[in-house]
């Protein structure tokens, strides 16, 4: 039986520091990201359950801190209706912060160019960039009857779990259609969100955000991938080196069911799909590989074991 996997973020000295990553490998866990800065080094990481408390005692005698990430290995939307000043504030800029704070990779989206929310999501190609995310989160301002009546149009066609945000603290979920969380006390302000009570709110959502991806976790557990995003990942480091080229921020973005791959589609699609795991499977045989509509990318989801009748 694999060993359950649990996520957690490593903040310490960049000195000394691959003593952390060499023990991870060697109890069969995966990092995730590497982030160094100055003197400093972020380790996202996937770590066995049972060894948890090993990576603990080493980062405690490297002066280093080991916190929880429970959004490890999501890609969340942070949606907006236009880019424009008056609907992408400081506030979706702090829901991107909190998100990554609990480990997740965000993208920043703008839905419309200058009409605002009478021609955004217009385009289906919006729609199907959203859908390649775990999740969206919509920043959808101020003002109640705005939130209620006419911006509940933007999460049409949006099959991913939806949470609003919002400034009202009295409205509740069923009054936006087609929300599957509202979360308020998130508005509209000309500042960063550092005050007690918008922090708190930003707490809230953050953990909100993590009771849906759990649950979306728990319905994979039910009927798990037939290969895991990780080791994926993995397999790509091993087997496609010029990954080690892209300047993108995660080169290789995990999800709940699959991966984004940040190389150009045309020219190593094929590479991705012939990517040889245990007894010669090939990634074709467990996964979807497409092009996605981010850029030139390339977009894996991985079948269920269901699907395709073994594990790798």
């Amino acid at each position: 039986m694999a060993a359950v996997l649990e996520p957690y973020i490593y903040v310490g000295g960049i000195h000394q520091h691959t003593l952390i990553t060499e023990l991870l490998e060697d109890l069969g866990g995966y990092l995730i990201q590497k982030v160094p800065a100055a003197t400093e080094v972020t380790l996202v990481m996937l770590i066995p359950r049972e060894d948890v408390h090993l990576i603990e005692e080493l980062g405690k005698k490297l002066l280093g801190k080991l916190e929880r990430a429970p959004l490890t290995g999501t890609e969340i939307a942070v949606v907006s209706p236009t880019l424009a000043s008056h609907h992408l504030p400081h506030s979706a800029c702090d829901v991107a912060e909190f998100m990554r704070r609990g480990g997740a990779n965000t993208n920043m989206i703008g839905l419309a160019r200058g009409m605002g929310r009478r021609v955004s999501l217009s385009d289906n190609y919006e729609r199907k960039l959203i859908n390649e995310h775990d999740l969206a989160v919509f920043s959808f301002g101020t003002f109640a009857d705005c939130i209620k009546n006419k911006k509940p149009k933007l999460l049409e066609g949006v099959t991913v779990p939806k949470i609003v945000a919002g400034g009202p603290l009295n409205v509740k979920t069923e009054e936006v259609a087609g929300a599957d969380l509202y979360v308020g006390g998130i508005g509209r302000v000309a500042h960063r969100m550092r005050k007690p009570g918008e922090l708190s709110s930003l707490d809230v959502l953050l953990e909100k955000v993590v009771e849906v991806v759990e649950k979306m976790r728990e319905d994979l557990a039910k009927d798990p991938l037939a290969v895991l995003p990780p080791r994926v990942m993995k397999e790509i480091h091993e087997q496609i080196p010029e990954i080690f080229d892209v300047f993108s921020p995660a080169p290789v973005t995990l999800q709940l069911d699959g991966l984004r791959v940040k190389l150009p589609y045309d020219e190593f699609h094929e590479r991705v799909e012939n990517l040889e795991f245990d007894e010669g499977v090939r990634l074709s045989d467990m996964a979807v590989i497409t092009k996605s509509r981010m850029k030139n990318y390339i977009l894996v989801k991985i079948k269920r074991e269901s699907e395709v009748g073994f594990t790798a």
